[in-house]
Protein backbone atom coordinates (compact mmCIF):
# COMPACT_ATOMS: atom_id res chain seq x y z
CA UNK A 1 0.00 0.00 0.00
CA UNK A 2 1.32 3.24 -0.67
CA UNK A 3 -0.17 6.89 -0.01
CA UNK A 4 -1.78 9.59 -2.91
CA UNK A 5 1.27 11.68 -4.04
CA UNK A 6 0.80 15.02 -2.09
CA UNK A 7 1.44 18.18 -3.52
CA UNK A 8 5.87 19.19 -2.71
CA UNK A 9 4.42 22.59 -2.61
CA UNK A 10 3.44 24.00 0.11
CA UNK A 11 2.74 27.93 0.37
CA UNK A 12 3.44 29.55 3.92
CA UNK A 13 3.56 33.28 5.48
CA UNK A 14 3.26 34.13 1.62
CA UNK A 15 6.57 31.86 0.56
CA UNK A 16 6.11 28.81 -1.40
CA UNK A 17 8.18 25.84 0.14
CA UNK A 18 9.22 22.81 -1.28
CA UNK A 19 9.10 19.53 0.58
CA UNK A 20 11.45 16.77 -0.66
CA UNK A 21 11.03 13.31 0.86
CA UNK A 22 14.00 11.10 1.02
CA UNK A 23 14.01 7.45 0.39
CA UNK A 24 16.00 5.24 2.55
CA UNK A 25 16.44 1.48 3.05
CA UNK A 26 13.92 -0.13 6.22
CA UNK A 27 15.54 1.11 9.38
CA UNK A 28 16.46 -1.15 12.04
CA UNK A 29 18.05 -0.84 15.66
CA UNK A 30 21.35 -1.53 14.02
CA UNK A 31 21.04 1.86 11.83
CA UNK A 32 22.30 4.77 13.16
CA UNK A 33 20.82 7.83 12.45
CA UNK A 34 23.16 10.27 11.70
CA UNK A 35 24.90 7.75 9.52
CA UNK A 36 21.58 7.51 7.52
CA UNK A 37 21.27 11.31 6.91
CA UNK A 38 25.07 11.22 5.86
CA UNK A 39 24.10 8.55 3.28
CA UNK A 40 20.81 10.04 1.71
CA UNK A 41 19.54 13.08 2.91
CA UNK A 42 22.94 15.15 3.40
CA UNK A 43 24.09 14.81 -0.39
CA UNK A 44 20.69 16.50 -1.70
CA UNK A 45 20.70 19.40 0.96
CA UNK A 46 21.56 23.35 0.54
CA UNK A 47 22.11 26.23 2.33
CA UNK A 48 19.01 27.41 4.50
CA UNK A 49 17.16 23.80 3.75
CA UNK A 50 15.87 21.80 7.42
CA UNK A 51 15.41 18.25 7.61
CA UNK A 52 12.79 16.80 9.58
CA UNK A 53 12.85 13.28 10.82
CA UNK A 54 9.88 11.24 11.94
CA UNK A 55 9.60 10.12 15.10
CA UNK A 56 8.51 6.88 14.65
CA UNK A 57 11.91 5.47 12.85
CA UNK A 58 13.44 7.45 14.57
CA UNK A 59 12.26 5.17 17.46
CA UNK A 60 13.41 2.30 15.56
CA UNK A 61 16.75 3.33 15.07
CA UNK A 62 16.88 3.81 18.94
CA UNK A 63 15.66 0.19 19.42
CA UNK A 64 12.34 1.18 20.39
CA UNK A 65 10.22 -1.06 18.10
CA UNK A 66 9.25 -3.84 20.71
CA UNK A 67 7.37 -7.07 19.22
CA UNK A 68 3.90 -7.86 20.30
CA UNK A 69 5.13 -11.01 21.36
CA UNK A 70 7.45 -9.87 23.77
CA UNK A 71 5.03 -7.58 25.69
CA UNK A 72 3.90 -9.31 28.88
CA UNK A 73 0.48 -7.70 29.21
CA UNK A 74 -0.90 -6.68 32.78
CA UNK A 75 -4.04 -6.67 34.04
CA UNK A 76 -4.38 -2.92 34.19
CA UNK A 77 -3.18 -2.51 30.51
CA UNK A 78 -6.63 -4.78 29.59
CA UNK A 79 -8.79 -2.82 31.88
CA UNK A 80 -7.59 0.71 30.67
CA UNK A 81 -7.29 0.47 27.31
CA UNK A 82 -11.10 -0.51 26.93
CA UNK A 83 -11.76 2.95 28.06
CA UNK A 84 -9.52 4.88 25.06
CA UNK A 85 -11.64 6.53 22.84
CA UNK A 86 -11.92 5.35 18.88
CA UNK A 87 -9.56 8.07 16.90
CA UNK A 88 -9.54 8.16 12.88
CA UNK A 89 -5.70 7.79 13.00
CA UNK A 90 -5.25 4.66 14.44
CA UNK A 91 -5.49 2.11 17.25
CA UNK A 92 -3.34 3.83 19.63
CA UNK A 93 -3.85 2.86 23.33
CA UNK A 94 -7.33 0.78 22.57
CA UNK A 95 -4.93 -1.97 22.00
CA UNK A 96 -3.48 -3.70 25.71
CA UNK A 97 0.03 -4.19 23.94
CA UNK A 98 0.66 -0.67 23.81
CA UNK A 99 -1.04 0.63 26.55
CA UNK A 100 1.08 -1.48 28.40
CA UNK A 101 3.81 0.18 26.20
CA UNK A 102 2.49 3.31 27.64
CA UNK A 103 2.19 2.12 31.34
CA UNK A 104 6.18 0.93 31.02
CA UNK A 105 7.18 4.52 29.57
CA UNK A 106 5.39 6.62 32.66
CA UNK A 107 4.40 4.80 35.02
CA UNK A 108 1.35 2.55 37.00
CA UNK A 109 0.65 5.76 38.85
CA UNK A 110 0.69 8.78 36.56
CA UNK A 111 -1.21 6.28 33.79
CA UNK A 112 -3.81 6.04 36.72
CA UNK A 113 -4.04 9.70 37.56
CA UNK A 114 -4.57 10.34 33.88
CA UNK A 115 -7.18 7.84 33.27
CA UNK A 116 -9.16 9.33 36.30
CA UNK A 117 -8.60 12.99 34.79
CA UNK A 118 -9.69 11.64 31.19
CA UNK A 119 -12.41 10.25 32.91
CA UNK A 120 -13.77 13.36 34.19
CA UNK A 121 -12.80 15.24 31.31
CA UNK A 122 -15.34 12.95 28.88
CA UNK A 123 -18.34 13.40 31.84
CA UNK A 124 -17.51 17.09 30.40
CA UNK A 125 -17.73 16.64 27.00
CA UNK A 126 -13.76 17.56 27.01
CA UNK A 127 -11.49 15.49 24.99
CA UNK A 128 -7.86 14.84 25.50
CA UNK A 129 -7.03 15.18 29.31
CA UNK A 130 -5.75 11.61 28.87
CA UNK A 131 -3.03 12.43 27.45
CA UNK A 132 -2.46 15.79 28.44
CA UNK A 133 -1.73 14.23 32.03
CA UNK A 134 -0.08 11.05 30.96
CA UNK A 135 2.51 13.42 29.29
CA UNK A 136 4.21 13.05 25.81
CA UNK A 137 5.55 9.39 25.60
CA UNK A 138 2.43 7.91 26.28
CA UNK A 139 0.87 10.27 23.39
CA UNK A 140 3.62 8.62 20.90
CA UNK A 141 3.53 5.23 21.69
CA UNK A 142 1.90 3.48 18.11
CA UNK A 143 0.41 0.37 17.73
CA UNK A 144 1.07 -2.83 16.11
CA UNK A 145 -0.21 -2.09 13.00
CA UNK A 146 0.01 1.30 12.10
CA UNK A 147 3.15 0.35 10.01
CA UNK A 148 2.56 -1.64 7.51
CA UNK A 149 6.18 -2.24 6.63
CA UNK A 150 7.27 -5.91 7.78
CA UNK A 151 8.76 -6.37 10.87
CA UNK A 152 7.19 -3.02 12.47
CA UNK A 153 3.94 -4.33 10.98
CA UNK A 154 3.93 -7.01 14.33
CA UNK A 155 5.35 -4.78 16.67
CA UNK A 156 4.63 -1.57 19.08
CA UNK A 157 6.93 1.42 18.48
CA UNK A 158 7.31 3.57 21.51
CA UNK A 159 8.45 7.64 21.19
CA UNK A 160 11.68 8.24 20.37
CA UNK A 161 13.81 8.75 23.22
CA UNK A 162 15.32 12.47 24.24
CA UNK A 163 14.04 13.98 21.05
CA UNK A 164 14.82 17.30 21.83
CA UNK A 165 18.42 16.28 22.88
CA UNK A 166 18.80 13.60 19.84
CA UNK A 167 17.50 16.88 17.49
CA UNK A 168 20.40 19.02 18.64
CA UNK A 169 22.86 16.36 18.63
CA UNK A 170 22.04 15.51 15.24
CA UNK A 171 21.89 19.16 14.02
CA UNK A 172 25.18 20.44 15.23
CA UNK A 173 26.81 17.22 13.38
CA UNK A 174 25.71 17.48 10.30
CA UNK A 175 25.22 21.98 10.43
CA UNK A 176 21.59 22.02 9.44
CA UNK A 177 18.82 22.67 11.50
CA UNK A 178 16.81 19.31 12.64
CA UNK A 179 13.26 18.91 13.94
CA UNK A 180 11.73 15.23 15.00
CA UNK A 181 7.93 15.09 13.69
CA UNK A 182 4.43 13.37 14.52
CA UNK A 183 2.81 13.43 12.01
CA UNK A 184 -0.37 11.73 10.53
CA UNK A 185 -2.60 11.63 7.86
CA UNK A 186 -5.59 13.61 9.05
CA UNK A 187 -3.43 16.92 9.27
CA UNK A 188 -1.66 16.34 12.96
CA UNK A 189 1.60 17.85 12.81
CA UNK A 190 3.61 17.93 16.31
CA UNK A 191 7.46 19.10 16.48
CA UNK A 192 8.81 17.22 19.44
CA UNK A 193 12.14 18.12 19.16
CA UNK A 194 14.60 20.60 17.06
CA UNK A 195 18.26 21.31 16.83
CA UNK A 196 19.01 24.58 15.03
CA UNK A 197 17.09 27.45 14.32
CA UNK A 198 13.56 25.66 13.42
CA UNK A 199 10.15 27.55 14.38
CA UNK A 200 7.48 25.39 15.83
CA UNK A 201 4.39 26.87 14.24
CA UNK A 202 6.13 27.08 10.95
CA UNK A 203 7.36 23.30 10.33
CA UNK A 204 4.49 22.29 11.93
CA UNK A 205 2.29 24.00 8.86
CA UNK A 206 5.14 23.02 6.51
CA UNK A 207 3.96 19.37 7.56
CA UNK A 208 0.81 19.46 8.31
CA UNK A 209 -0.36 17.28 5.12
CA UNK A 210 2.45 14.37 5.89
CA UNK A 211 3.92 14.96 2.42
CA UNK A 212 6.30 12.15 3.31
CA UNK A 213 3.17 9.58 3.48
CA UNK A 214 2.54 6.84 6.19
CA UNK A 215 2.36 3.91 4.30
CA UNK A 216 5.20 1.75 2.90
CA UNK A 217 7.00 5.00 0.99
CA UNK A 218 10.35 4.56 3.49
CA UNK A 219 10.95 8.27 3.22
CA UNK A 220 11.75 8.83 7.20
CA UNK A 221 13.48 12.11 6.22
CA UNK A 222 12.37 15.28 4.44
CA UNK A 223 14.18 18.22 3.12
CA UNK A 224 12.23 21.50 3.52
CA UNK A 225 13.48 24.36 1.35
CA UNK A 226 12.54 27.89 0.03
CA UNK A 227 11.89 28.18 -3.13
CA UNK A 228 13.45 31.27 -5.06
CA UNK A 229 11.77 31.07 -8.13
Amino acid sequence: MTNIQKNPIITIYGHSFERIPVKTHILSPEDDMEEIIRKYALPLMKEGDILTISESPMAITQGRAIPVTEIKISFLARLLSRFVAKVPYGIGLRAPSSMQCAIEETGVLRILFAAAIGAAGKLLRRKGDFYRVAGMQAALVDAASTSPVPPYSETVIKGPKEPGKTAKMLSQAIAYPVAIMDINDIGGSWMIGSGGQVSKDFIEMAMKDNPQGQADELTPLCIVRRKTS
